[in-house]
């Protein structure tokens, strides 16, 4: 592998690579304050969508440092299990109410309900406050297969007409939660999630995306030299005004 530049820039998406895990979790926490704090300085609020998985450990204990007034903050979510209740140690709104929203205490959280009733009034009613509440900043990661949230290769739309909907987890996203520990069986990962479409994402004014650890050294490859499409979703993220992609020396080990 030739030297790695610390940052560079790949159509519109600015990449940065870090050292190690931590730093990049840190340099991610960084920008996202940055923004929030702007958007809370400008119009005296600022929305939030936010990621889970191990990729973003570091992310968060980074955040939760920082000088960012919470009680400004309404935060969204990226997907949920469907049909696991919020006490399910894989759950999604559990990761995030013991990982970061249960200490900064934000002005508002909401939750994608995995177990709701109706499903199809639960995504109606998320749409609907993503478009009353257009996120300021985003702050993703990227999955072993390239997506983006839930946004399988096989289902992801650029042009998805919707925010939210139900989509069907690919064999190798399914893996990738097994072989992060939050289940003990392939047969306990569930088949179906609610996630946030595309557009949703690719809504928000800024995106940090923070991607660590050697694993997804294929999945960021793809993303900056593969060509724009849902082969590998991630890609679109090259077309976004304002999105920062944050790896480490191991997640950028294949550039």
């Amino acid at each position: 592998m030739t030297a790695l530049k610390s940052q560079f820039k790949k159509e519109k998406l600015n990449v940065h690579i870090s050292h190690d895990e931590q730093s990049a979790g840190e340099a991610s926490a960084l920008f996202v304050a940055e923004h929030l704090n702007n958007a809370i300085k400008s119009k005296g609020s600022a929305n939030l969508i936010l990621a889970t998985g191990a990729s973003q450990f570091a992310f968060i204990e980074a955040i939760k440092r920082l000088d960012i007034d919470w009680s400004k903050i309404t935060v969204f979510h990226l997907d949920e299990y469907i049909g696991i209740s919020e006490t399910h140690p894989a759950s999604f709104r559990k990761y995030l109410k013991e990982k970061i929203i249960d200490d900064v205490k934000p002005k508002k959280m909401h939750y994608i309900n995995g177990d709701a009733s109706n499903i199809d009034e639960e995504i109606e009613n998320y749409e609907k406050l993503l478009r009353e509440y257009p996120a300021d900043v985003a702050s993703i990661g990227i999955g072993e297969n390239g997506h983006i949230a839930f946004n399988e290769p096989d289902v992801a739309d650029f042009n998805d007409p919707k925010l939210a909907k139900v989509i069907k987890l690919d064999e190798k996203s399914r893996q990738q939660q097994l072989g992060e520990g939050w289940f003990e069986t392939i047969d306990d990962v569930p088949e179906k999630a609610i996630t946030l479409t595309i557009p949703a994402m690719m809504n928000a004014k800024v995106i940090s995306c923070v991607v660590p650890e050697e694993r997804k050294a294929e999945a960021v490859y793809n993303t900056l030299n593969g060509e724009i499409s849902t082969d590998c979703p991630a890609t679109i993220l090259r077309t976004h005004d304002n999105c920062v992609l944050f790896l480490d020396k191991a997640s950028a080990s294949k550039l």
